[in-house]
């Protein structure tokens, strides 16, 4: 069925105040011809813009098949892939289509691929939904939870272990309800189990910081004698900003979470401190960053990376000693308490649950629930001019060569 005629995506029209795509009897042959597909295509259609999905392909390009995508001049592509269509993709926290989402048009089942334009024969399908009907639901529900709004408008306001339980099995009854009777596929899995995880904080209101966290939710995730908390006598007086200050001596930090080790040795200095007490040839004055008196080390990440605190803001950064760069990682403490929070958490429902199984899904899953929680930590936008746009965080998650979310905790 393959061939290089393409379509237009038409009848853009707006129902229930979303931009929906829709096709035209005429623009769904000979690509579609199972008969519930192409009422969904030329009835409801699909949504125009959306959190988790996208399907700007299907506006732009209309209908058109991965074989003709591809090219495949050497017809290297699996036959079972070559005939799909391609309809959209799965956006990532940073706004970027991630995987293609195919259709296919004889059965209506959905799958996701990645291309791969120099090695076709290396690509393959996940399956996504059995229809357009699913699929539709399924990425509602989860841009509702994201949004608060739907129906999870009721969880606005709501913050801890409890309301994050609730939510996840809400999202589990959308996913399987009408489906074969079995678990949902694993993407879908995925989000209901990360990303209600950003309900266990609610907006600072109390503490002065971005997050408000429940009482004792380190404690519980990592046991008291996990967590770490300062004295005044530990902060340098360059540690200024008092919402920090009550934060580390009232809440504390876990001492050890996979890519992060806190500073207990000695009590807290700035960088210009540390570097000027560190082993000659480890650090050099001159290659500090500015304001050096005011960063306050906290501990230290992987590869030469020291974790601090704008003493006066209270913004958590990172400085990599190897490129000379100083770059945002979380908003501030109560985010980075939270990402620290959230690592040890996936760590227990993998056990669980076999995330890793579709780890590129989890990492995914992962970096857009913290980016819920904490856009800065996830926004590649550069801070300064120095600033390449890489952040650590997500960097650490995509990271399965080098253990990534599989590490030992």
């Amino acid at each position: 069925m393959s061939t290089t005629r393409t379509t237009t995506a038409t009848n853009i029209a707006h129902l229930t105040g979303t931009t929906t795509i829709t096709l035209t009897e005429d623009e769904l042959d000979p690509y579609v011809t199972h008969a519930p597909t192409r009422r969904w295509l030329t009835g409801p259609g699909l949504p125009g813009d959306g959190g988790l999905l996208t399907f700007e392909a299907l506006r732009a390009d209309g209908l058109r098949t991965v074989g003709d995508s591809t090219g495949d001049p050497d017809g290297r592509l699996a036959a079972e892939l070559r005939d799909r269509l391609v309809i959209g993709g799965i956006l990532g926290a940073d706004g970027r289509e991630r995987e293609s989402v195919l259709l296919d048009g004889t059965t209506g089942e959905i799958s996701t691929t990645y291309f791969l334009h120099d090695r076709p024969d290396l690509m393959d399908l996940r399956p996504l939904a059995p229809s357009l009907e699913r699929l539709v639901r399924c990425a509602t529900a989860v841009d509702e939870l994201a949004a608060l709004r739907g129906q999870f408008a009721s969880y606005a306001g709501r913050l801890g272990p409890q309301a994050v339980a609730e939510a996840t099995r809400q999202l589990l009854a959308v996913f399987e309800a009408g489906g074969t009777g079995g678990e949902p596929e694993l993407f879908w899995k995925l989000a209901a189990v990360v990303r209600p995880l950003a309900l266990v904080a609610g907006p600072g209101t109390a503490s002065g910081l971005t997050l408000d966290l429940p009482a004792r939710l380190l404690d519980e995730e990592f046991g008291a004698s996990g967590i770490v908390r300062f004295e005044d006598v530990d902060f340098p007086k360059a540690l200024t900003h008092a919402p920090t200050r009550r934060f580390l001596r009232e809440v504390g930090l876990p001492e050890e979470v996979v890519w992060f080790f806190l500073d207990t040795d000695t009590p807290l200095q700035t960088l210009a401190e540390y570097c000027a007490d560190a082993p000659e040839g480890v650090c050099a004055e001159e290659r500090l960053p500015a304001h050096a008196d005011r960063l306050i080390r906290l501990g230290h990440l992987l590869e030469d990376t020291s974790l601090v605190v704008d003493g006066a803001t209270g913004a958590v950064l990172s400085w990599s000693e190897p490129d000379l760069a100083l770059r945002p990682l979380n908003a501030d403490v109560s985010t980075l308490a939270f990402t620290l929070w959230l690592i040890r958490r996936e760590r227990a429902l993998d056990a669980v649950h076999e995330l890793t199984e579709a780890y590129d899904q989890l990492a995914e899953a992962m970096s857009w629930t913290l980016a819920g929680v904490d856009p800065v930590a996830c926004d590649p936008t550069p801070a300064t001019p120095a600033d390449d746009g890489w952040r650590y965080w997500p960097g650490m998650f995509e990271d399965e060569p080098g253990g990534g979310l599989c590490a030992e905790v």
